[in-house]
């Protein structure tokens, strides 16, 4: 417990005014009183306690000693009085530590009340120390593996993982927390019978259960609102399908007749939906895909479409021909003359529509920093066949797909580093921050990063996989088949680790977790920081 030191008060006999001292958990008080049987020529009476209520006065009903210092009768040596209190430390007169009050008359009139000067002494004590509060203590962590104890922090600090394995007999209420410091992270490890309940990480299992939906032949074509509760996918050769409850159930949507439909893109709130058809024009809807309209746009081969926010922005590319924008929600459109003729294979737009990046296939990626007005090739983007690009909200971040190489940037394009392994990779899609990704590979699996790219997690079933769609938060995911011709969805909803020694959570350098006991041999997630692995 903290205090301060109080103040040394001083009185003559002829007179003062109360004083009290500036403890907040021990108070004095000091002031000269008329005739008494204790002191028949008036004095001084130096009260003191424990200021329960905290108000900085000492209340009479705090009052837990009371000493006299009486004046001498008339006549007498006229010396002053003095009151002195200082800090007892803990020990025979204070068990916890507390004031010792003093009084004497000042012999030598120094106006200090010396040692050999004091005549009487009181003293008011601490009470006992209380219980430890509910935080836990934290201890740094350089030896792997750690039994961990309850009511424990632990700083996971090696180049090599960490495991630290839960309290095998924990309270209710117990309190267990980790966070990475070094670079190996950590891994938190159960016994026999133990779990997790992970329902507030979902991006902990992002792509890892996978339902299949919505039958049809040859999709060519996904996009999905912020939520991933509205989707829409093209069917090439047939119609246009939505969802508004995440796939599980879907419409034939509004349109008249039947085109080779090759790319699609929504608004946040996919309300507003762009669809092009491949050797024809585009289609906007403004109610979900209820009703089409045909747009001015020319009929060219329309190979790729991305949207702003909030659907009025638009960029769409030619596959052998140029970059065309629409800022009216594609019922105008306009070619971009800096744009070169090129196999436009994907392009993707931040929320606002001005930071736009564009892949060509057998080409490179190209940058636009004025919503498509002005185009300019990423140098240090390699010659590949790409096939798909996505960006976060503010396009910072983005990730690009080829055959042949999977690629990320963090500064809007102006470099470029390559990832994984050199697959068929044929389409990406990003979350919000840009740290949650998806992608797949044709002839192979999909794949899911939750560190913006740095590592990727094989996920779902082997298939030719064509196309991906991703809410904001990247959870729900939507992909599409290009052999087998189904709609597949995928929720993060692992409702706990796996029950026992094979479950666990883990995380990386600067990702932590608190995790609290609540019986059952199940601990639940207070709070957590970064994104961590279930198992």
């Amino acid at each position: 417990m903290l205090r301060r030191s109080l103040s040394v008060a001083q009185a003559g006999a002829g007179g003062g005014t109360a004083a009290t001292s500036a403890d907040p958990s021990i108070v004095t008080k000091i002031y000269n009183f008329a005739p008494v049987s204790a002191c028949p020529n008036e004095g001084i009476q130096v009260d003191a306690g424990i200021d329960s209520n905290n108000n900085g006065v000492l209340d009479p009903e705090e009052i837990t000693s009371t000493q006299y210092v009486c004046n001498g009768a008339s006549g007498s040596n006229g010396l002053d009085t003095l009151v002195a209190v200082t800090s007892e430390p803990a020990g025979t007169n204070c068990t916890d530590g507390g004031k010792k009050v003093s009084v004497g008359k000042d012999s030598n009139h120094n106006n200090i009340l010396d040692s050999a000067e004091i005549t009487s002494s009181d003293y008011i004590c601490n009470g006992a120390i209380g219980p430890a509060g509910p935080g836990v203590t934290w201890v740094n962590v350089t030896t792997t593996p750690v039994q961990a104890q309850a009511n424990t922090g632990y700083l996971a600090d090696m180049s090599t993982q960490v495991t630290i394995t839960l309290p095998p007999s924990p309270t209710n209420g117990n309190i267990i927390q980790v966070a990475g410091i070094g670079s190996g992270g950590w891994k938190i490890a159960q016994n026999a019978g133990q779990s997790i309940i992970t329902r507030n990480l979902p991006e902990a299992n992002i792509g890892e259960y996978w339902t299949q939906r919505l039958a049809s032949a040859s999709f060519s074509a996904v996009a999905s609102s912020v939520d991933g509760a509205k989707l829409v996918v093209l069917n090439y050769g047939g119609r246009i399908w939505t969802s508004a409850n995440s796939g599980q159930s879907w419409i034939s949507s509004g349109q008249t007749g039947t085109f080779y439909w090759r790319t699609v893109a929504s608004s946040a709130d996919g309300t507003k939906l762009v669809a092009g058809v491949d050797g024809g024009k585009f289609y906007t809807s403004i109610n979900s895909g209820m009703t089409w309209t045909v747009s001015n746009s020319l009929a060219l081969s329309w190979r790729t479409v991305a949207s702003s926010e909030d659907g009025t922005k638009l960029v769409a590319g030619v596959y052998g021909g140029k970059l065309y924008t629409s800022t009216d929600s594609g019922v105008t459109w306009g070619e971009v003359i800096t744009s070169p003729t090129a196999s436009w294979q994907s392009v993707a737009s931040s929320s606002d529509g001005t930071k736009l990046v564009a892949g060509v296939y057998g080409g490179q990626l190209w940058t636009s920093t004025n919503s498509g007005v002005d185009w300019i090739v990423s140098a240090t983007s390699p010659t590949l066949s790409w096939t798909s690009v996505a960006s976060s909200t503010n396009g910072t971040k983005l990730v690009a797909a080829a055959y042949g190489g999977l690629y990320t940037s963090d500064d809007s394009g102006a470099t470029w580093t390559s990832r994984d392994a050199p697959r068929y990779w044929s389409s990406v899609a990003s979350s919000a921050d840009g740290v949650t990704l998806v992608a797949s590979e044709l002839g192979g699996q999909l794949y899911t990063s939750i560190n913006s790219g740095l590592s990727w997690t094989p996920r779902g079933p082997s298939n030719n996989w064509f196309c991906l769609a991703s809410s904001s938060d990247g959870a729900n995911l939507a992909a599409v088949m290009a052999t087998t011709d189904y709609v597949y969805t995928s929720s993060a909803t692992k409702p706990s680790t796996t029950i026992g020694i094979t479950g666990s959570i883990s995380g990386g350098q600067y990702d932590a977790i608190e995790l609290q006991y609540i019986g059952s041999d199940k601990f639940i997630i207070l709070s957590h920081e970064g994104h961590l692995i279930v198992q």
